[in-house]
């Protein structure tokens, strides 16, 4: 990610504010004329034509001013915002409805409500089932030249299994190296942790690394499925009311009913990797995802994490009071859930 200097800084920051709020292209005479920059309109021009070709800003018309692309977006949310100290009655809102209920889906549905009415986006949360699953072993047995059965063996009893394709060339004991391979990498390991941990190297052996991978992708799938809990939104009225997708009404509803009816939705705000607390446009898998953003946090009974806690909305969303918020909520639940449930 190309580096901006203090000025490039300051009015990139200055075209989120304004975007955000009017959701209309920013030109270089407000800029100059609403903000000190120190410069004309036709330097800050100037100033905007390159960040644009560095990728920061994109111009949807040709004389239209300019809206932040999701690079925009993702340096501003990396290096320049100031996240606002949250409003009382937010919090107040948020931790009266994550302390209200005792059943947990009452629960989630009423936090996941206030933080939608709180921010005017749709709100989301998932939760993990069988977090305490651990895995007693994972087995790999050859059934002919092509073709391997990867078992998973759960402590709580339960056996999946997938077929796998094998590299040709695989020998006996590159099966046995496999094994030793994976159970010193999933013996005793949470059930959860498989769907985003990386798989155990082949120890330099081609065949080996190439048949590893594909059992890990499987191994990881099986994570993600049998850990797959409730998936709970609230806030759709609040999508049509973004005037970004006004002009299509009809397609924003065909949008929502995919996310909603699909696995789109659940894999955006529980991705892969569990460090990506704010996943902008393309930057999600999924191409239905791309003009939405999604700021996430995961909840926990004690240590052990119990969901995630996330807003979705168009990518001009208000980061700056959105993180913190959905930080906030997901603190709010997490005591609450050990509370109730710990």
């Amino acid at each position: 990610m190309p580096e901006l200097d203090p000025r490039k800084q300051t009015i990139l920051q200055a075209i989120i504010v304004e975007y955000v709020t009017s959701a209309e292209p920013v030109g270089s005479e407000m800029l100059a004329s609403k903000y000190q920059l120190g410069v004309k309109s036709a330097t800050i021009r100037n100033e905007m034509a390159e960040m644009s070709e560095l990728g920061y800003l994109e111009q949807p018309h040709t004389s239209a001013g300019r809206i932040p692309s999701d690079l925009g977006y993702r340096y501003y949310v990396d290096r320049l915002i100031v996240q606002r100290d949250l409003e009382d009655t937010a919090k107040q809102r948020v931790k009266g409805a994550a302390g209200d209920g005792e059943a947990l889906q009452t629960l989630l549905r009423d936090t996941v409500r206030a933080l939608s009415r709180v921010t005017q986006l749709l709100g989301v949360a998932t939760t993990v089932r069988d977090v305490d699953v651990t895995v007693r072993a994972a087995v790999l047995s050859a059934l002919g030249p092509t073709q391997a059965l990867v078992v998973l063996v759960l402590s709580n009893g339960h056996v999946e299994n997938r077929m796998v394709e094998c590299p040709t060339g695989l020998t006996l004991q590159d099966v046995g190296k496999a094994n030793e391979l994976l159970a010193s990498a999933v013996a005793g390991k949470p059930l959860r942790s498989l769907s985003r941990a990386k798989g155990p190297a082949g120890a330099g052996n081609p065949a080996i690394d190439k048949l590893l991978t594909t059992v890990w992708s499987h191994l990881r799938a099986m994570s993600r499925e049998l850990t797959r809990g409730l998936m709970i939104t609230e806030g759709e009225e609040f999508m049509f009311a973004q005037p970004e997708f006004q002009r299509d009404l009809a397609s924003l509803n065909d949008l929502l009913q995919e996310l909603t009816d699909s696995d789109v939705l659940y894999e955006a705000v529980t991705p892969t990797d569990q460090s990506q607390l704010v996943i902008i446009g393309r930057e999600n898998r999924h191409e239905t995802m791309h003009q939405l953003s999604v700021v996430r946090h995961s909840f926990f009974v004690g240590e052990n994490e119990a969901g995630v806690i996330a807003l979705v909305g168009p990518t001009r969303m208000k980061y700056d009071n959105s993180i913190p918020l959905v930080n906030f909520t997901a603190k709010a639940l997490s005591e609450s859930l050990t509370r109730f449930l710990g």
